[in-house]
């Protein structure tokens, strides 16, 4: 297992304590396991789907939050291995393969990414988002003029100066 450090990032960039911050995060969740495995797709120029393989959870057992630009996904099983009585059966498994544990996966998300829908289905959670935009950040086209003065304006001119 390798870790970095990166102290000299915050002795040396000024301002960028936030890249430092997400660079830290990125290596601590690499090493944390692959539980449960998800993929990240694009869907169009600004919308993206994060795909969650949650097999054995229902809708109820999941919370998806959004806080800060962090998206945080967390499967918590019920008790299943209890009665509807309280007590617990008793249960003989040959092999258990399926794994039933509590989970949290996070994603950080860039500036303006939202979370639109999410969706479960066969065992599959699907999270939309979309990037928005503020229209002050939008690329806008300026109009580019002649620089020549119209001949109304130097007949306006004109009559002021008279």
């Amino acid at each position: 297992m390798r870790t970095y450090d990166f102290s000299p990032l915050y002795r040396s960039a000024v301002g960028f304590d936030r890249l430092a911050g997400l660079l830290e995060s990125a290596a601590r969740t690499s090493s944390e396991g692959g539980y449960p495995p998800y993929n990240i797709e694009t869907t169009g120029e600004n919308a993206y789907r994060i795909e969650i393989a949650v097999a054995g959870f229902t809708s109820d057992e999941l919370n998806i939050e959004v806080k800060e630009n962090l998206l945080t996904v967390t499967g918590r099983k019920t008790a299943n291995d209890v009665n509807a009585d309280g007590t617990t059966p008793q249960k003989t498994y040959l092999h258990r393969g399926l794994a039933e544990r509590d989970f949290e996966r996070r994603f950080q998300l860039a500036d303006y990414v939202i979370v639109t829908d999410a969706n479960l289905v066969n065992g599959l959670l699907s999270i939309s988002l979309k990037r928005e935009l503020p229209e002050a950040l939008k690329p806008r086209r300026v109009e580019i003029g002649t620089g020549q003065p119209l001949i109304e304006a130097k007949a306006e001119k004109k009559a002021k100066a008279a």
